[in-house]
């Protein structure tokens, strides 16, 4: 019996970015279409099968200490991304500004998708939801230089809105415009939360 279980949700990719590695900020740059590899995007600054744990995982290893690589991908919603901008009262958010590497449209309540659920293009290409991707600082600081007065407001309106990171599964390529096929673990939630 199958673990995964395909679902009639669907998201588009309506943008596609990377941070280059030698990246002054969090800034992504947009780009159309990218082979995603079992690393991530050649080039990236999130690629890579490995990396240096940081702030977000302490409770488990020491700052620094080499882990697998769940975050080659932070992956928004066009919906979210509205929202928090009209929270922050903007018109609109780029996602340049988020160091996005992909923006998805037509999942609702996309940032709490379950961990370890799969996005499928068509093609086959496979990324694996690691878990959401909690507000930072980073954002905020290229969204007050870009709109002063704005930035300050972003962690508390992307609480549960900033999206998920993700790791690649099946190689392949992806493209502005494909369309992902949501596919959900089989199991009910934990009983003891």
């Amino acid at each position: 019996m199958p673990e995964l279980i395909p679902t009639d949700h669907h998201a588009r990719i309506v943008w596609m970015g990377k941070v280059p590695q030698d990246r002054p900020n969090i800034r992504s740059e947009p780009i159309t279409e990218a082979f995603a590899t079992y690393a991530g995007f050649e080039g990236a600054y999130h690629a890579g099968l490995t990396r240096k744990s940081c702030v977000r995982v302490k409770s488990q290893h020491p700052e620094g200490t080499e882990i697998r690589n769940v975050r080659q991908f932070s992956i928004v919603s066009a919906e979210e991304l509205a929202g928090i901008a009209a929270d922050i009262g903007l018109d609109a958010l780029d996602p340049v500004l988020m160091g996005a590497s992909i923006v998805v449209e037509g999942i609702d309540d996309f940032t709490h998708i379950p961990p370890n659920a799969r996005l499928q293009a068509e093609n086959g290409t496979t990324i694996v939801i690691d878990m959401l991707n909690g507000p930072c600082n980073f954002p905020a600081r290229e969204i007050e230089k870009e709109s002063p007065g704005h930035g300050k407001a972003f962690k508390a309106a992307a609480l549960g809105r900033r999206g998920v990171c993700a790791w690649v599964e099946r190689e392949g390529a992806l493209k502005v415009g494909d369309v992902l096929r949501l596919h959900i673990p089989g199991q009910r939630p934990w009983k003891h939360l």
